[in-house]
């Protein structure tokens, strides 16, 4: 038998073997001649099928021409298209506002929305065509005036103005609104929270978060719905034969009573509304490759490139391009870094006073009550379940506190005093108070269809109403700062973990905040890249801004904050200077804490 250095010796490369140069070589592509016998047998049945049909006489292509072209087919046609659109225009509109009801925090605009989609989507389309068609026998007059007051602006005749045509398309734009409400539904709740918490903590107005937040994540899940219903619509439009409406198919019905050429004149209505399909499909995957941005590594090429492309027979539409690298190390072109407007350190104070909060029978925050001095480093460490990012989510009013106040310069987060009165303020007000208190999320919470230059700029021009050239030149240097340069037009879906992060924190920067809070900044990220991270806040923390950090990392803690606080079951244990509190605790509980994790 050989031995193992006998079979190694005999799989060696001779000493002076030199590697092939293979770029001059044809390549053959693998056979498949399963795949060629299948393609082979699915052409000849398509083969067979057309034949059939093309030299059938009794389909009646002749009629089928003479009439495909004809004016009152197409008369007919514009009419289908028209109630097409603006159905879908308005259902579509009238959907995404009861869509925004249905989970809106108002249970009456809730119910209504509910109860609207219920009624609607239980009503036979062709019944609901038919009483609109007949509301002048209920109500003979519309009037316009001011209700129960008997002031009257204008009367009109309610057989007047439904016309077929007006009642062909509210019937179909209220049952679309239907339809369409719950697919857009659908389509928020699938957005991350994250998304909208980190919308709200840059202060973003609830307009602004459903438009460019929510929305444009949502309609990667509600397209493909949507535009299977804006498809059933369109040949739902055939439905309006009920009212005479001489629309694409009820005119086809016309012609072939008159000239029995049923088959003929049928093929008419058939091919175009392929072609009309044809055309919204081809919409869809141009619409879904636009909102496919960001989600992707490899971002699709706009339709209309792929289809050039297509018929020049090139490759470069199949051609993926290559991703962005995402290992450049951090110091590649990174700026000394400093918070933009740099506050004096008078700015930052922190005031918590009794703050408790509960979620159910679970008491989260217990009577916290914590000092945080202006330019002041705060770690806070606990174990799982402490209260530790609920006590962070309180500062900014994520989370309202259910007893006690916090309060940043004297000035209460969510409420407005006057004398010893407290006012709670309303949505808007906290949001413009929150710009004040940037946030750094666990899980980056960046917006993933907004690239990185993108995500920074959003809360400086919409919420701080600052020009957008001066806002793309805050956001350049604030990549430099963190050492992101070459990234601004990346999105999150094409940077690493670290990376992320410090796309998140420049986008906290970008509001000049007096206070900055980091929740578990590191936690979500691989060993490796915890550092890069780190060195960014190390940074920070010399800037004179207050920065509060919940935290993991103990020995960070230890070199970077002026203070630490140690939390357990909602309640601060123990607060202290890092030599102190890591060297001499006070509190048995901190000292077996620290015992099991340093």
């Amino acid at each position: 038998m050989a031995s193992t250095t006998d079979v190694v010796e005999a799989i060696k490369l001779p000493r002076h073997s030199s590697i092939q140069d293979y770029s001059r070589y044809r390549v053959v592509p693998a056979k498949h001649p399963w795949r060629f016998v299948g393609s082979v047998l699915a052409a000849f049945i398509i083969a067979v099928t057309f034949h059939s049909i093309l030299t059938n006489p009794n389909w009646g292509w002749d009629v089928f021409a003479q009439f495909f072209f004809s004016e009152p087919v197409l008369v007919g046609l514009g009419r289908t298209i028209l109630l097409t659109v603006l159905a879908s225009a308005i259902g579509f509109l009238l959907g995404g506002t009861l869509a925004f009801a249905r989970v809106s925090k108002s249970p009456l605009l809730s119910g209504l929305s509910w109860a609207y989609i219920w009624f609607l989507r239980s009503i036979p389309l062709i019944v609901l065509l038919l009483v609109l068609n007949n509301l002048g026998y209920l109500y003979a007059t519309v009037d316009v005036g001011i209700p129960y007051t008997g002031i009257l602006f204008a009367q009109f005749n309610t057989v007047e103005i439904l016309s077929p045509f007006a009642v062909a398309l509210i019937g179909l734009s209220l049952n679309q609104a239907a339809f369409s409400a719950e697919i857009i539904r659908g389509g928020i709740l699938s957005v991350d929270h994250g998304q909208h918490e980190a919308a709200a903590a840059l202060g973003l107005s609830r307009r602004r978060q459903a438009l460019n937040i929510v929305l444009p994540q949502a309609m990667r899940a509600i397209l493909p719905s949507g535009f299977n219903e804006i498809i059933g619509l369109a040949k739902a439009t055939s439905m309006v034969y009920v009212l005479a409406l001489p629309e694409l198919f009820y005119t086809v019905q016309v012609i072939y009573r008159r000239n029995l050429e049923v088959i003929p004149l049928l093929m008419v209505a058939t091919v175009w509304y392929l072609i009309i399909m044809s055309v919204l499909s081809l919409i869809q995957i141009g619409i879904e490759r636009h909102f496919a941005k960001g989600a992707l590594r490899n971002a699709p090429e706009p339709l209309l490139r792929t289809i050039l492309a297509f018929t020049r027979g090139g490759t470069e539409a199949s051609t993926p391009k290559p991703a962005p690298a995402v290992g450049r190390p951090a110091s590649a072109v990174k700026k000394p870094m400093a918070v933009p407007g740099a506050r004096s350190n008078n700015v930052g104070h922190i005031d918590i006073h009794g703050v408790s909060k509960r979620f159910g029978t679970l008491t989260v925050l217990d009577n916290v009550n914590l000092s945080i001095r202006p330019g002041e480093v705060t770690a806070i460490l606990g174990p799982s379940g402490a209260g530790k990012s609920t006590l962070l989510r309180t500062i900014n009013h994520l989370e309202r506190a259910d007893e006690g106040f916090i309060a940043i310069d004297g000035e209460l987060i969510g409420y407005e005093r006057d004398g010893h009165v407290l006012y709670e303020l309303k949505e808007a007000a906290i949001r413009r108070r929150r710009s004040a208190v940037g946030m750094v999320f666990q899980n980056f919470n960046l917006f993933p269809h907004l690239t990185a230059l993108e995500n920074i700029i959003e809360a400086p021009v919409s919420v701080q109403k600052i020009p957008r050239a001066e806002a793309i030149d805050l956001a350049r240097d604030l990549l430099a700062r963190v050492g992101l340069s070459e990234k601004e037009d990346a999105y999150p879906r094409h940077l690493s973990g670290g990376q992320q992060q410090r796309v998140a924190i420049a986008r906290a920067l970008a509001l000049k905040p007096r206070v900055l809070l980091f929740d578990e900044p590191t936690s979500a990220l691989d060993p490796e890249l915890v550092g890069e991270v780190l060195d960014v806040i190390k940074e920070l923390a010399t800037s004179g801004t207050t920065m509060v950090i919940v935290t993991h990392e103990v020995g960070f803690a230890r070199e970077v904050a002026d203070s630490v606080v140690f939390m357990e079951n909602g309640r601060v244990v123990e607060v202290g200077p890092p030599s102190q509190l890591f060297n001499a605790p006070a509190h048995s509980r901190t000292a077996e804490f620290l015992a099991k994790v340093l």
